[in-house]
């Protein structure tokens, strides 16, 4: 968005200033003037442009390229345009040579100067993207940037680093949002696999055919459909980790394939007659109590075992709740630049409603919430009223289940009230209640069940 990026007209001749700074306006952007380079120079050290017209000859001792000099020292990313009614190849030439974006020429042509700047500010904004996707890039696969001063966190993150080089298998356990593939990503690129692939495979989203398929790849011909060989997860994943999250949703058929490559490290392709050896460090995760799936006969005993090696149980945001501020912070810092918004920041009182909210989807409604309170804020400051959408949440009365009523009955019920609260928002839905979506979906299309 042009209003962004300021500009700063620098000429000592109001006339000349002032035309270029309202052709400038007339085109969207903001725009300051500076009636000389000192004072130029005092508006950028308490402002930041991201483009500046300087005049090349100017009164009081300090010319168009000092000038420019002296603002290079202050914001080294600034494009710097001089403009000048006496153009010679020698003055063009130091102009550039001292950093100078272009070399334009009195009387300025309005077209030109529009093409100009629309052309510096796409760069810009391009470089601005990219800095965003470089941060993107950063956070996912940094281990530091799991954010957290919470005690529990930090003996967590001790023990990422203790155990990343191993090859023993790792079950993380957490309610739905806690962030367990960044914890499962982190112990892979914090490790001596970090420079192998790191592939992820959600098991609640495909059917018992389809994951098989998806985790041991099939040959040409095995089940209608398959028209050409292909690999699997695990020989994708090979030298490097694969990360089964929901591995509680398997089937019984899959929990014996799943032990037989724990144990032999070998596998068949669907459909295939040649044993394939893979390398692969497996790490799952699941909010679902394995033990007492155990207990109950839906999970195999052996497995749980062979998964069960490294335990890491991530605490719930309402068990950390001193993160919260950290995590606003940091939502804020990368979203509100993704959706064109300007720096902001969060009042007490929105962080009181924060705090005080009980985040059953965690850390991923947080940043939902935050999200959406961006996009609706109008001002850059995020405050309680920006959060009313959390208030109803706070209200903790005594239910009791209607009697007679079926377990699917209530179920039904659980997932229309949350979908009215997220005014149809699927993902957001799915998060607090601690489901895939895809089962989600399943659910609306199966009971016909209104969205919203």
């Amino acid at each position: 968005m042009k209003t962004h990026w300021n500009i700063m007209v620098v000429d000592d001749e109001e006339v000349m200033r002032e035309s270029l700074a309202a052709w400038l306006r007339e085109d969207g952007y903001c725009v300051d003037t500076a009636v000389s380079g000192l004072n130029a120079i005092d508006k950028a050290k308490a402002k930041e442009y991201a483009i500046y017209f300087i005049d090349l000859k100017m009164p009081g001792g300090v010319d168009g390229i000092e000038t420019m000099m002296e603002i290079k020292k202050i914001h080294s990313e600034a494009s710097i345009i001089i403009v000048t009614a006496y153009a010679t190849v020698d003055t063009a030439i130091t102009a550039m040579k001292e950093g100078a974006q272009e070399y334009i020429v009195k009387p300025c042509n309005p077209e030109e100067i529009s093409l100009l700047v629309d052309r510096i500010v796409k760069i810009k904004n391009l470089q601005r993207e990219n800095t965003i996707l470089r941060k993107k890039l950063t956070k996912q696969y940094n281990f530091y940037d799991i954010i957290s001063k919470n005690s529990k966190m930090m003996e967590i993150f001790a023990l990422v680093k203790e155990i990343a080089s191993m090859k023993s298998t790792v079950l993380i356990q957490g309610e739905s949002g806690t962030g367990k593939e960044l914890i499962a990503r982190a112990i892979h690129f914090s490790g001596d696999r970090a420079g192998k692939p790191f592939v992820g495979v959600s098991c609640a989203a495909l059917t018992e055919s389809l994951l098989e398929s998806e985790l041991f790849g099939h040959e040409k011909g095995s089940f209608t459909g398959a028209t050409a060989t292909k690999k699997g997860k695990f020989e994708i994943a090979n030298g490097g980790t694969l990360f089964l999250d929901e591995i509680g949703d398997i089937s019984s058929k899959l929990q014996i394939n799943l032990l037989r490559v724990l144990q032999e490290r070998k596998f068949y392709r669907v459909g295939g007659t040649e044993q394939i050896d893979v390398d692969v460090r497996i790490i799952t995760a699941t909010n679902r109590n394995l033990a007492q799936a155990v207990d109950e006969g839906t999970f195999r005993d052996d497995l749980f075992y062979r998964l069960n090696v490294i335990n890491i149980q991530l605490p719930p945001l309402r068990e950390r709740r001193e993160d919260i501020p950290l995590l606003v912070n940091n939502f804020i810092e990368r979203i509100a630049p993704e959706l064109g918004k300007e720096a902001m920041e969060v009042s007490e009182g929105a962080l009181k409603t924060l705090m005080n909210y009980n985040w059953p989807g965690n850390v991923r409604e947080l940043e939902n919430a935050v999200e959406r309170a961006i996009v609706t804020c109008k001002t850059k400051m995020l405050t309680e009223e920006d959060f009313t959408f959390l208030s109803h949440s706070h209200e903790q009365k005594q239910w009791a289940i209607p009697e007679q009523m079926s377990l699917d009955e209530l179920t039904n019920q659980a997932i229309t009230a949350t979908l009215n609260r997220t005014h149809g928002n699927i993902k957001e839905a799915a998060a607090i209640l601690g489901i895939d979506r895809s089962t989600l979906y399943d659910r609306l299309k199966k009971y016909n069940l209104p969205r919203n």
